[in-house]
């Protein structure tokens, strides 16, 4: 059943139900993206897993996200069940063997998996605006904050960084504006009210030092099985917004760190997307096409991206015309959208003429599926009913005991788990303002000092000064709480040397993350 250079996922049935022939998923077209869809319950875990069990087993890094909290398994040796060996006997699996892979596990809170973060300057204006869910008038705002800490060596790690900018901008609106383009003081003030609720839901802990290197979920064992990155995703569900924004950076940095390497023998890494319709709700017209064009352009980079989803409805056509290896679930079809659903995934498949697509997808069995992928010269192969293969390692999660044994012998251990505060935009900001505000009020204490008579002599050269002098004149009294003048000098100050920084600006990527 198992051939080098091919992922194992089943086999397919006769319409007498008796075994037709083993179905693979070729290596060589493992970059070539690829969708799991299908209702809850229909199997699309177990199917996730063992693809992933397959190309690790073939020395391919994956990454993926655990929802459910059920994938974690996947680091434990598998356990003899029933209904199991029954669905291994049925499609000829012999013989079936137990296996445990190399699994090592993130999550962003750091509670059931390695810390990870990356810092805002990273992320990019355009992702950190869906995260923020901002307005266009907002997300211009938020663009000239990147272009101002860019061009002014004011490193973005942290929300108390971008926070310490907006409040710099708010102040310095009018000055800067004639800059960069119009800050509108409302806008500054919306984008931190968002800030605040970012906080408030956890996204202070993703935002800061040390930030993930993309080496780290790319590695491989000794023995040369690729290892698997499992990302605890159920509490992060808790944001969807931060969940999809999170898989879409990773999918940036992949973008713009990894060389081009055109079509490999096999991917260099292959990327899961679960609850893939959380990246593309609501997301405005231009993120759909840069993600478009992400996915078009990181297959000759050897990433293989696959989308999991319930319905093949939740990704956009453009996108959708991306993947080539497809795994079809059953799907429900009791209302129009669902009708819909099943027709659109029907039509995606080349025709078997043994059977009608449509009908079928509303009749397959859990752990059973439609199953079309890239073969010969790259075209779909003829969809065909699969009774998917059990997995090798444990189906279901392991328990706490399990995973922290696991983390304390992850090959990364200790390099995220503590937090690092370096100097950046923040303490920048503020030691810029109290040498401006302290030199200010030198130049004041001065200002008052030199109006005092001195009971000296004097030069007396006429045209020189020699007469009386004048008595000063007053100044207008200017409205409000006088010693403003020294803060606003402090924030003028500031203006001037950031505004200054021209021709250091970091060059950034398709999704605004900084290109490498």
């Amino acid at each position: 059943m198992l051939q080098d250079g091919k992922l194992y996922i089943g086999t397919s049935r006769k319409p007498d139900d008796t075994n037709n022939k083993p179905e693979y998923l070729e290596l060589k077209f493992g970059n070539r993206h690829g969708l799991v869809t299908g209702a809850t319950g229909t199997g699309k875990t177990v199917t996730l897993q063992i693809l992933a069990e397959g190309f690790s087993n073939a020395g391919v890094p994956v990454f993926c996200a655990d929802v459910k909290g059920d994938l974690s398994g996947i680091g434990a040796m598998g356990e003899a069940k029933d209904f199991l060996e029954k669905r291994a006997q049925q499609i000829g699996l012999e013989p079936y063997d137990f296996q445990e892979f190399p699994v090592i596990f993130w999550d962003l809170f750091g509670e059931k998996g390695h810390r990870v973060r990356t810092t805002i300057s990273e992320m990019g204006p355009l992702l950190l605006s869906r995260l923020m869910n901002a307005t266009d008038a907002q997300e211009g705002v938020i663009n000239i904050a990147f272009k101002i800490a860019d061009q002014g060596g004011l490193p973005l790690l942290d929300l108390k960084d971008l926070q310490a900018l907006l409040n710099y901008m708010g102040e310095n609106a009018s000055a800067l504006s004639n800059q960069f383009g119009f800050i509108s003081k409302a806008s500054v003030g919306s984008i931190q009210r968002e800030l605040l609720i970012l906080e408030q839901q956890g996204a202070v802990q993703f935002f800061g030092e040390p930030a993930l290197k993309i080496s780290d979920i790319m590695r491989t064992t000794n023995d040369g099985r690729g290892a698997i990155s499992v990302l605890a995703a159920d509490k992060l569900m808790m944001n969807p917004r931060l969940y999809g924004t999170f898989l879409l950076w990773m999918l940036s940095e992949l973008f713009e760190v990894l060389p081009e390497v055109g079509d490999p023998e096999k991917p260099k890494l292959v990327f899961f997307f679960d609850e893939a319709h959380l990246l593309f709700n609501d997301a405005p017209k231009v993120l759909i096409e840069r993600v478009e064009q992400v996915v078009r352009l990181i297959r000759s980079k050897g990433v293989g991206v696959y989308f999991v989803t319930q319905n093949p409805l939740d990704v956009p056509e453009t996108v959708l015309a991306q993947l080539g290896n497809r795994v079809q679930h059953a799907l429900r079809a009791y209302t129009p959208r669902e009708q819909k659903a099943v027709k659109t995934a029907a039509d995606t498949f080349r025709p078997n003429p043994d059977f009608d697509c449509a009908t079928v997808i509303t009749q397959l069995g859990t752990g059973e599926a439609l199953v079309s992928t890239l073969e010969g010269k790259g075209a779909p192969s003829m969809v065909e009913r699969t009774l998917v293969r059990p997995p090798a390692s444990r189906l279901g999660p392991i328990s706490d005991a399990e995973r922290q044994d696991i983390m304390k012998v992850s090959p990364v251990a200790g390099l995220y788990d503590e937090d690092f505060d370096r100097e950046s935009a923040y303490e920048i900001l503020m030691a810029r303002a109290k040498k401006a505000a302290d030199a200010a009020a030198q130049q004041a204490e001065a200002d008052q000092v030199g109006q005092q008579p001195s009971g000296g002599s004097r030069w007396t050269l006429p045209g020189f000064g020699d007469e009386e002098p004048a008595a000063p004149k007053q100044a207008k009294p200017r409205a409000g709480y006088q010693r403003e003048t020294v803060a606003e000098a402090a924030m003028k100050s500031v203006a001037r040397t950031v505004a200054s920084s021209l021709g250091r600006a970091l060059v950034r990527g398709i999704l605004g993350s900084l290109r490498r």
